[in-house]
């Protein structure tokens, strides 16, 4: 059987299983298995190739990050930074809603998780924003979204496994690339939560008393002090990024358990269940991933989907257009971490022909991950909001989709001015 129609059968494979609803890790394993069986590429190198794909250093990190975040979700740490972000924000129509970007985006400092802080920012403020008169569809859009900037504010997971996929792009410069897009995303998100507000005349929080700024400051200042620890032991070259993971996680239990004093003994073996289900989701994908992709690699299938996208696409311009097309539809139905085993095979060969640097193409492609975690129907923050908020998904519709546009618009800015992205990188020397 010639190499093409075993690359048609691998991906028809792939189609047939996923819509027959068989979970994604086992799609990609079993058909790659499958095409590695027909195409006598040996048996005995699937096990090995599973094994290899996570066997690997830096891949600690992942867990070790999600640890950290479920370890300040379940610290209680939110809401001390809920009344500093208030005290800062202030009682106006939308300030709720501010208060719980800007409250995501520091916990984006933190666990690089969306799900982790759309959590734990939506267990404080969802009942707050009901209370003051806000539709659940909005308050679950809301907090999603805020919740998405933590994949692009270092650290994050994604960037992790995109540097594992993409070694040209190291964790640091990713890191470093991902925050301006990233505080950059929440900017506009804030501003488009005010806008609904006031345009809608939803919520109406003007009786609230800001709490007093130097007291949150005082509460929230070991939270606070999480990224800078973080963040700066990376950029000093104390630790890497693997050590930072740890350092993360030490620190959560510090403050949990001698600081907030909210972490018992039984809270404590319900974080560690709950990273290691988390872990042991994402490292099975990759782990059956590789599977999939020693197979097309062989067949030589997305080199060949490359080069006909490269000349049925002769514009740079619409080429990237047509990613960022690609990878928004793909949102909607794929979970983030998925998307990058699924594509990025695909468009490797694309980004080498162009000559895009490994890094920037690594961010826009998170940013479009960003907007899969709210954009409905199975944006996965939304999942999480929506339970909190006791609401369907379908209710956030309106609301979701208008913030994936004001998001959308700091995905065509950093497509299309590649400095936004570069400049932090290049000014720490990475």
């Amino acid at each position: 059987m010639s190499y093409d129609a075993l690359g048609g059968i691998l991906f028809s494979l792939f189609v047939l299983l996923l819509l027959a609803g068989v979970p994604l890790a086992v799609t990609l394993g079993l058909a790659g298995t499958v095409v590695v069986a027909f195409a006598d590429l040996g048996l005995s190198s699937v096990p090995l190739n599973v094994y290899n794909s996570i066997s690997k250093y830096p891949l600690l990190a992942i867990p070790m990050f999600v640890l950290a975040g479920i370890i300040f979700e379940r610290a209680g740490i939110a809401g001390s930074m809920v009344r500093f972000a208030a005290s800062i924000v202030g009682p106006r129509r939308g300030g709720l809603a501010a208060t719980a970007i800007l409250v995501a985006m520091i916990l984006g400092g933190i666990s690089g998780s969306g799900p982790a802080a759309s959590s734990a920012v939506g267990a404080v403020m969802i009942p707050q924003m009901l209370k003051a008169g806000y539709p659940r569809g909005f308050a679950a859009s809301v907090v999603a979204a805020g919740g998405s900037t933590d994949i692009l504010i270092p650290p994050s997971i994604a960037f992790v496994i995109y540097s594992m996929l993409v070694p040209a792009a190291s964790v640091p410069a990713l890191f470093a690339a991902g925050m301006v897009p990233g505080i950059l995303a929440g900017l506009a998100l804030i501003g488009g939560s005010i806008w609904l507000a006031r345009r809608h005349q939803v919520g109406n929080e003007a009786e609230q008393a800001r709490p007093p700024f130097w007291k949150s400051l005082r509460e929230a200042i070991w939270a606070l002090m999480a990224p800078v620890i973080i963040l700066g032991s990376l950029r000093t070259g104390v630790v890497t990024p693997t050590e930072a993971a740890v350092l993360a996680v030490v620190y959560g239990f510090v403050i949990g358990v001698v600081v907030y004093r909210s972490l018992t003994l039984r809270t404590i073996y319900e974080v560690l269940v709950e990273a290691c289900e988390i872990s042991a989701v994402i490292l099975t994908i990759m782990a059956l991933a590789s599977v999939f992709a020693v197979a097309s690699n062989a067949l030589g299938s997305f080199e060949h989907m490359a080069n006909f996208l490269v000349h049925s696409i002769s514009s740079e311009v619409l080429m990237l257009l047509a990613i960022n097309l690609i990878l928004l539809l793909a949102g909607m139905f794929v979970d983030g971490i998925s998307i990058f085993f699924v594509f990025l095979p695909l468009f490797i060969p694309i980004m080498q022909h162009y000559q895009w640097d490994p890094v920037w193409f690594g961010v826009l492609m998170t940013l479009n991950i960003a907007l899969g975690q709210f954009h409905p129907p199975v944006g996965l923050n939304l999942v999480v909001t929506c339970k909190l908020a006791g609401t369907s998904i379908e209710s956030t519709t309106y609301w979701a989709f208008a913030l994936v546009l004001f998001m959308a618009s700091v995905l065509l800015l950093c497509t299309f001015v590649p400095s936004v992205v570069m400049w932090l990188p290049r000014v720490l020397g990475y």
